[in-house]
């Protein structure tokens, strides 16, 4: 028997995207490599902020003994308020994730440092945050999320230096967008990432779409999210070695050389 080329392992499938507004691309491409097409669901959109307390907020951050960037939009937001680089000597800098690390080596950090475990637990292994009592961390980050991050580093001794440098816009999806939804036939494919995403989205549906969105075949990015999944009410649930778009995928087809 010989294996399907890549380029058909999702032949047919609809990829949910809950990624935010203008953000599809990556995900979008992924699933074209292996057949699939995506339909867009923003849950949000983000958006920059751009006033003079943020920029005093990002300036201290900045200047934090490490720094440490949750996502990539969190860096795009903060080099448009003002160049980031080059980083102090023994100034360590971090980010969640290996796309948050590419996106700040891009503006000049080159040796920016990110997790294997891409989630707010894995950034709090990381040796640079194993003796923080004492020293500042500057967090680049925007309101929501998990709000994991900050306690922990205030319980082990930091004195926390925030910056909410974008914003997520809440985006209900219009009675069109939603029927065009509905009218997509099966099988779907829901990649998640994001808790807040994943909420906020089954929040804005009416409930006959919430409903339709949970036969789903959902692929979790982390532990966590795959419970959190199955307690929604989703049945058939992947977990996924990371966030990346294609280890997501990857794991909906039982396909880890993919990643």
């Amino acid at each position: 028997m010989h294996a399907a080329p890549a380029s058909s392992l999702l032949a047919g499938y609809y990829v949910i995207s809950l990624r935010p507004a203008g953000a599809h691309d990556g995900l979008r491409r992924a699933a074209a490599r292996l057949g699939a097409r995506t339909f867009a669901l923003p849950p949000w959109r983000l958006v920059h902020r751009d006033d003079a307390a943020t920029r005093q907020t990002l300036l201290a951050a900045l200047a934090a003994d490490v720094v440490l960037f949750t996502s990539p939009p969190a860096v795009q937001a903060a080099r448009a308020l003002q160049p980031l680089g080059p980083a102090r000597p023994a100034q360590s800098w971090l980010a969640v994730g290996h796309t948050t690390a590419r996106a700040l080596h891009a503006a000049g950090i080159a040796g920016a440092r990110a997790p294997t475990r891409m989630d707010s637990e894995g950034l709090l292994a990381l040796p640079e945050l194993a003796a923080i009592r004492g020293r500042t961390v500057g967090l680049v980050t925007a309101p929501g999320g998990r709000g994991v991050l900050a306690p922990a580093l205030v319980h082990a001794g930091a004195r926390v230096l925030r910056a909410d440098v974008y914003a997520r816009q809440p985006m209900p999806p219009a009675p069109a967008r939603i029927a065009a939804l509905m009218a997509l036939p099966a099988p779907w494919l829901l990649p998640v990432s994001s808790a807040e995403a994943l909420i906020l989205t089954l929040t804005h549906l009416p409930e006959h779409a919430a409903s339709r969105l949970r036969t789903a075949r959902a692929v979790a990015a982390s532990t966590r999210l795959e419970g959190l999944l199955r307690d929604e009410g989703f049945d058939d649930v992947r977990r996924a070695a990371d966030a990346r778009p294609a280890s997501l995928l990857a794991a909906a087809v039982d396909s880890p050389a993919l990643c």
